[in-house]
């Protein structure tokens, strides 16, 4: 079923307009308590930390998150939907922040400093409801922003890695026609999706660098971690480095594809959510290598104009490959002075 029934988004107009009154509604006009409404009672998360499990979880963590960025606005800048059956669907939303640290929070006291970073939450609604998600946030561009140690904030959330605390089960077979969010995925923008697919197994995990012209536009633009726009084959090939040297064992899964066309969005768009395990054995963009592993868990949002890959919004946690490393190392949390 290429639509959903009304059912799967009422009362709104449809599946974008339901995420975006809904983010609204919760983090711009404060509505905290309405996350036990938006959210299944067993609601699973999936984070750059770990796992959780039910609603109270996530509105502890909205409460925390607003306190400490009280004047934060969440800007939706694209949703990526999907019918999933007829009474669900898949979306994969991009969402452009801005606030100020005026609050405690988990780094520490308030820095009073101004930050924008970007979010791709990946939801699966069934009725209205949320029932799963995969979300990663840039907390490198926001940590950097607030002119705080990346590595000392990691000493602070270090965290063992392991098989299954962020992601368990093997990825999908063919997640093009089931994947983590379901089966029953509508067959259009067929092309685009096997492309976007192709592009992440022939050129990520394939090593093949030197392929990615075969499957970006010239102009591309890529949009990646601490806030950095890198453009053109040669600078979309430098942050691909940025994130496979560091690993050079590892391979990326393909957890979950979304697909729409919108002309006021410019285009097809594709939202894949992306799984990489490997060793951090490789170049030390993270300090001393470790040779343990790391688990990121990441998504992409692909824009195609005419067949062409034209723009890549990629966002993954830097924050928590830290983290990991930081627990692997044995490293001690920063003490106050």
């Amino acid at each position: 079923m290429d639509e959903p029934k009304e059912i799967a988004y009422a009362p709104y107009g449809g599946p974008e307009e339901f995420i975006t009154e809904w983010t609204d509604r919760i983090w711009v006009r404060r509505g905290i308590g309405l996350i036990r409404d938006n959210y299944a009672p067993d609601a699973v998360v999936h984070g750059a930390y770990g796992t959780t499990r039910g609603v109270e979880p996530v509105v502890a963590g909205t409460l925390q998150k607003i306190s400490a960025f009280p004047d934060r606005v969440g800007q939706a800048d694209d949703v990526v939907w999907e019918a999933r059956g007829d009474d669900a669907f898949v979306s994969s939303h991009r969402v452009f922040s801005a606030g100020t640290h005026t609050g405690m929070s988990a780094y520490g006291p308030p820095t009073h400093r101004p930050f924008t970073s970007r979010t791709i939450a990946t939801c699966l609604y069934r009725r209205g409801v949320m029932e799963e998600e995969w979300v990663v946030r840039d907390e490198l561009a926001v940590v950097r922003q607030l002119g705080l140690d990346p590595e000392a904030v990691a000493r602070g959330l270090a965290f063992p890695p392991g098989d299954g605390r962020i992601l368990s089960g093997p990825a999908p077979a063919d997640p093009l026609a089931h994947g983590d969010s379901g089966a029953r995925r509508p067959d259009h923008h067929r092309g685009e999706c096997e492309h976007a697919l192709e592009m992440i197994e022939e050129v990520w995990n394939g090593r093949r660098l030197d392929l990615a012209t075969d499957y970006i536009a010239r102009d591309v633009t890529c949009h990646t971690t601490g806030h950095r726009d890198v453009i053109r084959p040669d600078g979309y090939q430098r942050a691909l480095l940025d994130l496979l040297a560091p690993f050079p064992d590892a391979r990326v899964e393909i957890r979950d594809v979304a697909a729409n066309d919108s002309a006021p969005h410019g285009g097809v768009r594709v939202g894949v959510v992306w799984f990489l395990r490997g060793a951090y054995q490789g170049v030390p963009r993270y300090g001393r290598p470790t040779g343990s592993p790391v688990e990121v868990l990441g998504s992409s949002q692909f824009l195609f104009r005419a067949g062409r890959m034209v723009r890549e919004w990629r966002i993954y946690d830097e924050i928590s490959i830290l983290a990991q490393i930081a627990h692997a190392r044995g490293d001690e949390p920063a003490r106050p002075a």
